[in-house]
């Protein structure tokens, strides 16, 4: 066999990369489970285990293994596999525009800074790209000819590269790039501020093409203390302060408003504003002292239109901020200061901060000290020198820190921030002074938060899914195949291995869905040495030698595999570059599984089986109970098809009008919103914890908000869903989401479950164990995402197939197919989400599903295609009828085979493989069986009756060649 040596050398090196690579993930997990054994559930022994064991070292002569090291090169999990948190973060787009612009207050910058802010809610181009289309909307409609060059626009001290004359075109080019740099910025400072928190093997990465960042921080728990961390723009600012005697006319003034207006300011009239604001227990330089219960009420009040049109001149610009957290004296209220603003709401000191450290004062109270860099030191000491006496508001990211009155001038930009600081809080904000301020304000528009219990059962269920689809291959392929299936086991469990081996090198990240992408991916091994092997049957069938046989089954297969090795895989790309999180990590394991199985299965395996039949061994490709199956079975297919189009055709039209009048059950990613995976320590009812939730879930007109509990795996596990303050992506909107599930949930809790222990839950305790939000932007894109990948994959297809075939009418036929497909899988779930026990959401793991469907059905599709081919070819004396019965008649050891050992796989996963994977699981088995059945009835048919002429009459029989040949044998 030519390049025998070359494969085998290629197999030896790969697999001590692989082996090298592995190893210390091994050693790693050695070392682990030695600690662990020792010391028990006790963290801090652990720690000292760990310690302890660290410092020995494994020497295996061409390597020596470290703990540590071993520790930071071991396989990335996933969090679905380890616990931990996931968010993307957005950078406020207009924050990077207004910085640019230098806060210009031009009314057609503003009108399209506000018309491009809508429309991002619906779009999916940058934002700055929509900037530009509003700017030049709003320009023409105004008749104002302004340029972008324009002094109030970007032609400001700001950017310097722009001039009075710069062309529009340069202009923007100008602005992207400094934008896009404004980004890489916030990248940078994000990664710092997560090495300060200590996260182990933290994924940080920009999303191309647009303003985010996501972040992975397996392991990691307080998803409070992460998203503050992360969201803070640590934007220091310096303002001054005004006080009661010049707010408390307008205070009089709003609350004579709302005994007459209040429900135009979305209170109830009844409201006593002034009592609210407790100005009698005012003990600072703030304007109210008001309980934290009444601060939503208050900041209605002040940000209505109505309020907001009663200001008098000498409060126009005025800011109203809270307090950093409550006073020491009074734990039960915030205070609200008046911050003196401006037109264009610009500090007076806006300098970043060169260091910052713990201090304390005079009293020993926790306090921060700073040093501020040239030009802040600079405006903070004009700001001291003109407020002598005053008081000035240190504020960051819009909440008051301290406003102290100021003794005397600050020349030297020193100056110390005091909170009532715990000592945790002031190295939280050291931290995040110290990493660098964001160049704009962030906001989480995505997270997933995986405790570490739930990480750990998907890791066992994952594992059990993985060993028992194995075990089911093995079984099958040996008792259907005999010595040639131990051949193809070998290469199975070698392909696995360099799988494991290339991900672990390559830094990749092994998911719940990638390892459904491993064991889909040995189906798909299964299926290329099932086409071999059939070939090779038929081949001994026509009288050949074994070692003949084994020649012309590996020659005549191989158009076949990599046709349909090549579909599969241009759906996994479609995936990866349209998938988002474990999706892709789904598609970059059946990337991998592909590549590596076309190497082991297919060279690999031919260089093992030459091996043995050169040195004149004979290996069988058959056991005596298999030998003969679908030798002789022929099906009169064409004859059937009008059958077949009726029951496609009532199936299809029920699926579309139970889409049109049901619809779907759409997942939080589709939509937005917030999901909560809820454990009880006892079984409860969902209709009676959905009914709770309702009446706590209320928005601001008094409208409940979509809610949904839905048993989720067991009667003591929930799926709790809901679309309440939507569009808040704040970190104060998801404490009161989960504060009020709390409050729902409490009489299931067990007796003395705090709020904390709920947001946190662990094995032993009930509450939380997953959540995800997903915010409306980021729906929308993944739902323009999920479209494009279909509509992307399925003109992939039909394009190689109109290549390798040269026909239109089996790309037609084939795409037909497809469409039958997956009109059946989406019709399946509109009908069956509210019955079945497990999730049937529309989301973007069920794109995931469709496309790997019909990756699978394509390929199923192409085998019979390429038989139709070859017979073309071959079999000219045949009617185009005979010669489709004959083709896909002599495939079906093939399909059943393939088929068959692919549904048992997927039931294993769909069975044991964990509750998060049987939506997706479900969605395959429907599919792989509708696309065996479409590649013959639907692809095929459709292909035969647009490739027939109109004299042509069809064959309803055996045909006589196929006959002469049965005859033969």
């Amino acid at each position: 066999m030519q390049g025998k040596g070359l494969i085998t050398i290629v197999a030896i090196v790969l697999g001590l990369i692989c082996l090298n690579e592995l190893l210390p993930t091994w050693y790693a997990s050695k070392i682990e489970k030695q600690a662990t054994a020792i010391a028990g559930d006790n963290p801090e022994k652990y720690q000292k285990e760990i310690a302890r064991l660290s410092k020995d070292t494994l020497n295996l002569g061409f390597t020596k293994l470290y703990y540590t090291k071993a520790k930071d090169k071991e396989m990335k999990l996933g969090l679905d596999l380890k616990g931990g948190i996931n968010v993307l973060l957005e950078i406020n787009q207009r924050d990077l525009v207004n910085d640019l612009t230098n806060y210009s207050t031009n009314p057609i910058l503003i009108e399209a800074l506000n018309k491009t802010d809508e429309a991002q809610k619906n779009s999916t181009k940058p934002y700055i790209d929509n900037f530009f289309e509003q700017f030049d909307v709003v320009n023409k409609a105004k008749g104002a000819n302004l340029k972008l060059a324009d002094p109030e626009i970007f032609g400001n001290t700001t950017l310097t590269e722009v001039k009075y004359n710069t062309p529009d075109e340069q202009v923007k080019s100008i602005v992207k790039r400094k934008i896009d740099a404004s980004v890489g910025t916030a990248f940078e400072v994000i990664r710092t501020r997560i090495d300060k928190l200590g996260a182990i093997q933290p994924n940080v990465q920009r999303v191309p093409g647009t303003a985010r960042i996501s972040v992975e921080m397996p392991g990691m728990k307080d998803i409070d203390k992460v998203k503050k961390m992360l969201q803070t723009s640590a934007k220091l600012q310096f303002w001054e302060v005004q006080q009661v005697p010049e707010i408390a006319p307008y205070f009089q003034t709003l609350t004579t408003m709302v005994a007459a207006k209040g429900d135009s300011m979305g209170v109830a009239k009844n409201v006593n504003f002034m009592n609210l604001l407790q100005l009698d227990k005012l003990r600072s330089n703030g304007v109210a002292s008001v309980k934290l219960s009444d601060t939503a009420v208050v900041n209605k009040i002040l940000n209505s239109k109505v309020a907001q049109s009663l200001r008098p001149a000498n409060i126009k610009y005025t800011q109203f901020m809270w307090g950093y957290k409550p006073e020491a004296t009074d734990a039960e209220s915030l205070v609200l200061y008046a911050i003196r603003g401006n037109i264009n709401q610009k500090a007076p000191v806006d300098g970043a901060v060169e260091t910052a450290n713990i201090g304390y004062d005079e009293l020993s109270r926790v306090v921060v000290d700073m040093q501020m860099d040239s030009k802040g030191a600079k405006e903070w000491k004009t700001l001291t020198e003109k407020n002598v006496g005053k008081p000035v508001a240190v504020t960051l990211d819009n909440r008051v820190y301290t406003a102290p009155n100021v003794v005397g001038a600050i020349p030297n930009g020193r100056t110390q921030i005091s909170g009532n600081f715990s000592q945790e809080e002031a190295k939280e904000l050291v931290d995040v002074l110290g990493a660098g301020k964001l160049p704009a304000g962030a906001k989480v528009v995505q997270a997933t938060v995986v405790g570490p219990s739930l990480g750990q059962e998907a890791i066992d269920s994952g594992l059990m899914s993985f060993l028992i689809a194995f075990a089911i291959i093995i079984v099958y392929i040996i008792f259907y195949y005999g010595g040639a299936g131990v051949y193809a086991v070998i290469a199975m469990v070698i392909n696995l291995f360099y799988i494991f081996g290339i991900m672990d090198s390559g830094d990749f990240t092994l998911t719940l869905p990638g390892i459904a992408g491993i064991v889909l991916t040995m189906a798909v091994a299964v299926d290329t040495n099932v086409i071999i092997y059939e070939r090779t049957k038929e081949e001994l069938f026509a009288g050949k030698s074994i070692l003949e046989a084994y020649k012309d089954g590996f020659k005549h297969a191989l158009n076949a595999i990599i046709d349909g090795h090549t579909t599969t895989f241009l759906t996994a790309v479609v995936l990866f570059f349209f998938g988002t999180g474990p999706i892709k990590g789904f598609a970059l394991t059946l990337m991998i599984g592909i590549a590596m199985t076309l190497f082991t299965s297919v060279l690999l395996s031919r260089v093992m089986i030459f091996s043995r039949l050169n040195k004149g061994k004979g290996l069988s490709v058959w056991t005596p109970a298999t030998k003969n199956l679908f030798r002789n079975t022929w099906i009169d297919f064409i004859g059937k098809r009008k059958y077949a189009y009726i029951i496609s055709a009532v199936l299809t039209v029920v699926c579309i009008i139970s889409i049109a009048t049901h619809g779907f059950k759409y997942g939080i990613d589709f939509t937005g919103g917030r999901n909560y995976v809820v454990r009880f320590d006892k079984d409860v009812k969902a209709e009676d914890i959905e009914e709770k939730l309702v009446a706590l879930f209320k928005t601001e007109d008094g409208k409940n908000s979509s809610v949904e509990a839905k048993t989720f795996g067991n009667n003591k596990q929930l799926k709790i869903s809901t679309d309440y303050l939507i569009q808040d992506e704040s970190l104060k909107a998801d404490q009161i989401i989960e504060q009020k599930l709390f409050e729902g949930l409490k009489s299931n809790l067990p007796a003395g479950t705090t709020l904390k222990d709920f947001k946190s839950a662990d094995k032993d305790h009930a509450g939380i164990i997953s959540s995800e939000k997903v915010g409306p932007s980021v729906a929308d894109d993944i739902q323009t995402h999920g479209i494009y990948a279909v509509l992307a994959a399925l003109a992939m297809i039909f394009i190689y197939i109109l290549v390798r075939f040269r026909k239109w009418q089996f790309s037609l036929g084939a795409v037909a197919a497809l469409f039958h497909d997956a009109v059946i899988i989406l019709g399946a779930y509109s009908l069956l989400h509210k019955y079945m026990p497990f999730n049937m959401e529309i989301n973007q793991d069920f794109i995931a599903a469709i496309l790997t469907v019909l990756g699978y059905s394509i390929n199923d599709t192409v085998i019979i295609f390429d038989r139709i081919r070859e017979y073309l070819r071959e079999k000219k004396s045949l009617t185009l009828a005979g010669l489709f019965d004959d083709s896909i008649s002599s495939t079906l050891g093939r399909t059943f085979n393939t088929s068959f050992t692919t549904i048992l796989v997927i039931l294993a996963i769909f069975i044991f493989g964990g509750d998060n994977l049987r939506g997706f699981m479900f969605a395959m088995l429907i599919g792989i069986g509708f696309g065996t059945y479409s590649s013959i009835f639907i692809a095929s048919a459709i292909a035969y009756d647009f490739l027939k002429t109109g004299k042509e009459e069809e064959v309803h029989g055996r045909s006589t060649s196929a006959k002469e040949e049965l005859a033969s044998k």
